[in-house]
This record gives C-alpha cells, structure tokens and sequence, in this order.
C-alpha cells in the first residue's frame, strides 16, 4: 500500500517553490517599470501672430446737434396761427407761427403818414427857402431870416428821415409777425397754443414758442482721462501719430444696439483746457447723418485711434503667465526644453494680447498644455497656429 503521508510535504514544497518564483518575477517586474523613464508631456507650440494693426481707444460720449435755435417772438401780440406739425422736419424759411400783425400794420400806416407830412414840410421850406433866397439877394430881407429859412429846412429834412427809419422799424413789427425757421432741421413741440399773448422782445424774457436742432451732420461729445490726453501728446510730440487736433484724424462708431464700427466720421475739436473738477479734457467728432439715423442726446461708443498703423506680435491671453508682479510666457527651444521669456504686454486686439516687448517673431510659444511645461524640462512640441479674431462689439 503507498504511504500518502509522505506525499503531501512533498507537495507542499513544489508549491512553495512556485509561489517564490511567482513573487520574483513580480519584484523583477516591477524594478524594470520604476527604472524605465516617463515620455515627456505633450504641448502646442507656434510663433506669435505677426499683422499690422491700428491700436484704438475706445469712449462713451453722446450726440449733439451742430446747431440749436430757440424760437423766441421778437414782438408781443396774440398767436393766431401755427404752421407745422410737431416733430417734423423743416426747411430754411418755411412759415412757423403768425402772431396777430393788425397792431403792427396800423403803427405802419401811421409811419407813413407821418413821412408824407414830412415830407409836405420839406417842399414848403424849400419854396420858402428859394423866396428867401431871391429877397436876400435884393437885400429886401435881414440875414437872420434867411438863416431861419435854412434852418427849416434842415429840420424838415431830418423829419423825413426819423419818418423813414420810423418805417423802417415798422415795417420789421409787422415782419416779425411771421416767425419763420431760420435753418433747416427738425422742430419740437409747441410750446405755446394759438390765443395765447406772447411776450415779444430782445432779451431772454420773451416767449419761447419751440426750438430746432439741425440733423445732418451731427456732433459727438466725448471726456478723455488727462493720462490719455497727455499720452496722445507725447505720441504727437514724438511723431509717433498724428495730432489729436488735427482735423482729418478718422474715428468710428456703434449705438448700442450694433455690432462692430459701421459709421465712420473724423474728430474735429479738442477743449483748450482740461476740466479741473473731473481731470477730463471735451473732446468731438462730427459725422455724417444721411439717414438721420443719430438723434441729439442719443449715446454711443467712439474708437479713435491710439496709434499709427504698425506691424505687432500677438499672442492669446491663455499663453501668459503671471509670476508675482510679472508677465511671461514659456517658449521651446530647438532642443525642446521649456525657457521661461518676461515679456511687456499691451492691451488687447482682436481676442490677442499685443507683446510690447521680450518676444521675437521666432519664438515657438506654448498656446496649449502650459499645465504640464515645467521651466528647463524637455517636452513634446506639436505645431498649431494662432488666430486672431475681429472684434464685433
């Protein structure tokens, strides 16, 4: 008969002998992974964006007529008529309100009554005159009347022409009557309803009846910051950029409601001092309302240019790094090691961030995987591109 109490330590051992091999293939296993060295981490790499650009600075101003006109009565009298409709538009010239012209019209008649009189005055001292003049000659008349002679005559003469002034006067009451639109433009409401008095006169006291704004073209003002105005002179002054003042500098708009710089008009003034109580400077530009589409008072967002036009390096936002109070961005070199490059950045361009300074056109810079780029490590570069994108607000 077998003895199996023999058999089973001899089992046990083979088991033994297989767990320990197992074990060591694992240690050996795993000593090769841990010596085994990582791949390094992909990244996207390209060159800054190179494109000549205009930088622009960008304000909110508001809409104002190039000419304002109150309507006021130059003379008193009721108000029989009103002659257009509120709100429209209207033509140099063209017929407003009638006040009641029947006073006016008699002073006229008056006037010239009175010159018709004068006049009837002058002939007679000129008959005299002329009788005067025979009967000194004979000596048949004392010098002091001939001299009274002349004298009448003078005073009839000046008679006649108080009369014609006196007309004259008159017959602007009565033109005054008929308050016309001295430009072009869009009218207001009415302010006051026919029947009522009005006050007439040259002074601020007379009744204002409405007003016109004229519509084509249109100004817009805007406040410049005195850091940005003093900016723009030491540009000027430079001869990096034309002159704030000058006439011919191209600016662009929106309202509020667009998209992009769809008008297009020019600046035309600058306040000749900066406002002490805002730190501000009045700027304008005018443009062209064609369509009458800009109202007075409306607002809206001006770009002018901060620049002349120039060829710029641009990068994306996402590829800066800020390192305590600096700026930079990581770049591969030819050996594709990560070099940290501090960099002066300037004000955003169409979704990119313009460099100033500290980086070359030749720099491959990291735009994507900057997470996983550590300074002076080795890593994968894949190329990709940078792209800008036109601002539409």
């Amino acid at each position: 008969m077998p003895d199996f109490g023999e058999a089973r330590p001899t089992q046990r051992l083979k088991s033994w002998i297989a767990i320990a091999l197992v074990a060591a293939l694992a240690a050996s296993g795993a000593a090769s992974a841990q010596t085994t060295t990582p791949a390094p981490p992909s990244v996207t790499v390209s060159p800054p964006l190179q494109k000549e650009i205009t930088e622009w600075d960008q304000f909110t101003g508001q809409f104002q007529a190039v000419d304002f006109v109150e309507i006021r009565a130059r003379v008193a009298g009721y108000l029989t008529e009103i002659h257009f409709q509120d709100g429209q538009t209207v033509k140099k010239g063209d017929l407003l309100f009638v006040i009641d012209p029947r006073p006016y019209e008699a002073a006229l008649a008056s006037m010239r009554a009175q010159l018709s009189q004068a006049e009837a005055q002058v002939d007679l001292a000129q008959v005299q005159l002329k009788r005067s003049t025979e009967l000194r000659k004979r000596d048949f008349e004392p010098a002091s009347s001939y001299d009274q002679r002349v004298s009448d005559l003078k005073v009839a003469t000046a008679a006649v022409e108080a009369a014609k002034a006196g007309i004259r006067t008159a017959e602007l009451n009565v033109e005054f009557t008929r308050i016309i639109a001295p430009m072009a433009g869009r009218i207001s409401r009415h302010q006051v309803s026919i029947g009522n008095l009005i006050t007439g006169g040259e002074g601020g006291t007379a009744t204002l009846l409405t007003t016109i704004v004229s519509l084509d073209p249109i100004y817009f003002n805007f406040d410049m910051s005195e850091s940005d105005y003093l900016a723009y002179q030491r540009a000027t002054e430079k001869g990096l950029m034309r002159s704030t003042r000058d006439n011919t500098v191209a600016v662009s708009l929106h309202l509020t409601d667009e998209k992009g710089w769809p008008h297009e008009g020019r600046m035309n003034f600058v306040e000749n001092r900066v406002d002490r109580s805002s730190g501000t400077i009045r700027v304008r530009a005018v443009f062209p309302n064609p369509n009458l589409l800009f109202t007075a008072g409306q607002f809206g967002r001006i770009r002018i240019p901060g620049s002349e036009p120039y060829k710029a390096i641009l990068i994306p936002d996402a590829a800066v790094v800020t390192d305590q109070s600096r700026k930079m961005v990581l770049t591969v070199n030819d050996e594709n090691v990560v070099v940290p490059k501090i960099i002066r950045p300037g004000p955003s361009y169409e979704g990119l961030r313009i460099v100033r300074s500290g980086l070359l056109p030749t720099d491959k810079v990291i735009i994507n995987g900057l997470m996983r780029a550590r300074p002076g490590t080795k890593v994968a570069p894949k190329p990709g591109t940078i792209e800008a994108e036109p601002e539409t607000d």
